[in-house]
């Protein structure tokens, strides 16, 4: 058996999680986080079209964060996506988030949907 550095376990996790959301099908909102950025995009049902994106490099978040690596913008990218999902006209998604623990950022941009309106 090959050993798998911490990157792989992650993506093993994730596929797992996608599979599931995958025989849900419902809309999915992936997660993605680097040491300095989060980024989050809402997948359609079928996973072939992006229906809204946010991250911590978008302008509008940039002018209300100083530093995108933490959970102060991981909240604000969850306002603004909120408000994104909202506009488009979507009530509930899966949250997909990407193997990583459900902690920190990941965590904090989860309650900033559940705080806009959005049920997962």
């Amino acid at each position: 058996m090959a050993i798998l550095n911490k990157n792989q376990r992650r993506l093993r996790r994730a596929f797992k999680t996608r599979r599931k959301i995958n025989e849900l099908g419902a809309c999915r909102l992936s997660v993605f986080k680097s040491a300095r950025h989060i980024y989050a995009q809402l997948f359609s049902a079928c996973g072939n079209q992006v229906l809204a994106a946010a991250s911590t490099r978008d302008g509008a978040v940039q002018s209300e964060v100083t530093f995108g690596g933490n959970i102060s913008a991981a909240k604000v990218v969850g306002k603004n996506m909120a408000e994104k999902i909202k506009s488009a006209g979507i009530q509930r998604i899966a949250f997909d988030r990407s193997g990583y623990p459900y902690h920190g950022r990941v965590k904090a941009l989860a309650d900033a949907l559940r705080d806009g309106g959005i049920e997962f």
